[in-house]
């Protein structure tokens, strides 16, 4: 088993407050490895493929709210 497939079977079985110190982590990682960071601050940080995923989530939503006829056109 790999070891992200070993974290991510775990997560389940953690506290809140240990999932919480796991995010803490993972941010201070990012902050240290540098690179491709778009926003950071006490939340946490934004990354190019983080925004990248988010505006294709977006586009999707958009193109099927558009391809589904209205109610007005329905009638």
């Amino acid at each position: 088993m790999s070891t992200v497939a070993e974290i991510e079977a775990v997560l389940p079985q953690l506290s809140t407050e240990e999932l919480l110190r796991i995010e803490q982590a993972l941010h201070q990682e990012y902050r240290q490895r540098g690179g491709n960071i778009i926003y950071d601050d006490s939340h946490g940080v934004v990354t190019d493929a983080y925004l990248i995923a988010s505006a294709e989530d977006a586009f999707v939503a958009y193109d099927k709210e558009e391809s589904e006829p209205t109610r007005a056109q329905a009638r």
